[in-house]
């Protein structure tokens, strides 16, 4: 970049002096600014003022993404001095869902003559082997000793929960892809149906 100011005036021929109260005066300039390079040329004369990064004196390890701290702000503010722009505040996360009891086993199995088909783990339970496929059984289909009635995952690993009652489920209690407890109540079976 090239600066001719007013005191530069009409130099074409002559040998201008500059003095060091004008190069600390340009050094002002280029350190209070985002200019990072100032050239200025006088007939066969030229002066360069470059202003290198800053390195930060520290050694940083690479963290995983979700670890790594923000990188330091460094921002002398606008030209007019205002402060620098304030990043908006980020929402709290939710707080976790509520999770229901266990159902109590005893009261409903012996109310309606049922038997209940529980949880054997804590786990995700899923009504059949993929989302696109129908669910191993609906209320009102009758089910044999060891077949297959939901999956449960249980870290990242797919369990088939077999029945362990022949009969017909009267009543699915539990939701498609929600958390299970132990021992919670999945299925109502009526062994005489």
């Amino acid at each position: 970049m090239r600066l001719y100011g007013s005191a530069f005036e009409s130099i074409q021929g002559k040998v201008v002096k500059i003095d060091l109260q004008q190069i600390k005066e340009l050094l002002g300039i280029v350190s209070s600014t985002d200019v990072t390079e100032l050239t200025i040329e006088f007939g066969d004369q030229r002066i360069t003022v470059k202003k290198e990064k800053q390195l930060a004196g520290t050694i940083e390890f690479p963290l995983p993404r979700d670890m790594r701290p923000m990188p330091p702000l460094h921002h002398n503010g606008g030209i007019d001095g205002t402060p620098p722009p304030v990043a908006p505040a980020v929402a709290a996360p939710p707080a976790p869902a509520k999770v229901e009891k266990p159902e109590p086993v005893a009261e409903e199995a012996s109310s309606a003559n049922t038997v209940a088909i529980t949880s054997p783990m804590v786990g995700t339970f899923y009504q059949s082997p993929s989302p696109t496929a129908a669910a191993f059984v609906k209320v009102g289909d009758r089910v044999s000793v060891g077949q297959t009635v939901c999956i449960i995952e249980a870290m990242k690993l797919m369990n088939d929960l077999p029945s362990e009652v022949s009969g017909k489920i009267v009543k699915i209690c539990a939701e498609n892809g929600t958390t299970v407890e132990y021992g919670q109540t999945l299925f109502l079976v009526d062994p005489k149906g």
